[in-house]
């Protein structure tokens, strides 16, 4: 079933002992269009820390007013890695994270979720997998992890064209996620006045690339065949 990330935002987690805090951001793959982490605000339970949740946690789905649950205890989230000191995230801190928990790595393997294309909820095994990952001679902290946060990509503009013809044509404004395996089905772009402020759906295979310095959001597609695209209806 599809979701709606920006209505997700500000929901309720839960752990197995007690809330953990409230959804603040996603921070998705911009090779896969998959989310690999749910960024929790914990209030004052861990003195205002941001934490980390792999979608690998997740044992509940979301239901609007009602928290999503996790199959981590708040002692094992408390001891995570804590993410304010790697910003932005890292390959190195991935492996320091997932390593933690003692789950696979996703960039192996030919699934979604490396030896596999959907999410299951699963426990940290009692001994962690840890290790590097190298990718020839280069060493794994120098790797790029590819991830962007939702909440920064949904303040882009739209472009179309390129060089001298470029143009923009609206604003991203929400991501439709999977919520059997977490990837982004479909992007919510809301047009100017060109288009009569139309909400429109855009595949993120339409996607030509993301320019974070100038935070613009480059698409394959026409002005045309975005006026093409499916009217956007809200879940």
């Amino acid at each position: 079933m599809l979701q709606s990330l920006i209505q997700m935002r500000g929901d309720t987690i839960g752990a197995s002992d007690g809330e953990i805090g409230h959804i603040q951001d996603f921070y998705f793959d911009d090779k896969q269009w998959v989310v690999r982490y749910v960024v929790v605000d914990t209030g004052v339970w861990i003195f205002g820390r941001s934490v980390l949740i792999s979608p690998q946690a997740f044992k509940s789905t979301f239901e609007p007013g009602n928290p999503m649950l996790v199959i981590l205890t708040r002692q094992q989230i408390e001891k995570s890695p804590p993410m304010e000191s790697h910003k932005p995230v890292t390959r190195k801190y991935e492996e320091a994270y997932l390593g933690y928990y003692g789950w696979p790595y996703y960039w192996l393997g030919l699934g979604v979720w490396g030896m596999n294309n959907t999410t299951t909820p699963t426990p940290p095994p009692t001994e962690s997998v840890g290790g590097t990952v190298a990718k020839g001679n280069q060493r794994s902290e120098d790797i790029d992890a590819h991830l962007q946060s939702i909440v920064d990509l949904g303040r882009y503009e739209v472009h179309v064209g390129g060089g001298e013809n470029d143009e923009s044509v609206g604003t991203v404004v929400d991501f439709l996620v999977e919520d059997r395996d977490w990837t982004i089905r479909h992007l919510v772009i809301k047009t100017g006045t060109w288009a009569d402020e139309k909400t429109l759906l855009l595949a993120p295979s339409q996607v030509d690339r993301i320019d974070m310095t100038n935070k613009d959001l480059h698409v394959k597609v026409t002005r045309a065949h975005l006026m093409q695209a499916t009217v956007y209806q809200p879940l």
